[in-house]
């Protein structure tokens, strides 16, 4: 039995000893790519008040499969992310949050009647569905949310329509009638 268990403690040592690997150069990660610079409420106030620029809020709660699929599909597309930090102030608020918030010098407070922020439901016109995507030409403006998930080519007509200030001459369907996506 000895013997057995001898040699057994052998093979096993032999085999550990040749299936060592020298240590392989670390791969480069997803954190040496750009992402989309989200600010907070208070740091986007403070940035529009230097210089402004459209505004996409992502509204998204913890739950929301397809806010997460968003993120890791739409809001890591290199031309979505190059775009957004270009033309836009990003800002990532979670519709369930109760928390006070302010935009615009308005406080908003959770409101339990929708299980939301009043934020949230200002932004959404009421209509509570995650993700929505909400676009404000200016920190003022009137809201234009875009419910659900959105792929890249889904979403490029919007970010650009408000990106390039289209929103200013035309409106969204005549803007759409001359629209050709690259994305």
């Amino acid at each position: 039995m000895r013997k057995v268990l001898g040699f057994s403690l052998l093979i096993v040592s032999v085999i550990s000893l040749t299936s060592m690997r020298p240590p392989q150069k670390a791969k480069p990660t997803l954190s040496n790519k750009e992402k989309i610079v989200w600010l907070s409420l208070k740091d986007l106030q403070t940035a529009y008040a230097m210089q402004r620029r459209p505004i996409l809020i992502d509204v998204y709660t913890s739950w929301c499969g397809w806010c997460k699929v968003m993120d890791k599909e739409t809001y890591t597309n290199e031309k979505v992310i190059s775009y957004i930090n270009k033309n836009f102030y990003a800002v990532k608020f979670n519709a369930e949050t109760m928390d006070s918030v302010v935009l615009a010098s308005k406080k908003y407070g959770y409101n339990p009647g929708y299980n939301a922020n009043e934020l949230a439901v200002y932004l959404l016109g009421g209509h509570m569905g995650y993700p929505t995507t909400v676009l404000l030409s200016s920190i003022t403006a009137q809201p234009a949310p875009l419910a659900g998930y959105l792929k890249p080519s889904e979403l490029e007509p919007a970010l650009k329509y408000f990106g390039e200030g289209s929103y200013k001459k035309q409106d969204f369907p005549e803007f759409m009638k001359g629209f050709a996506g690259t994305w």
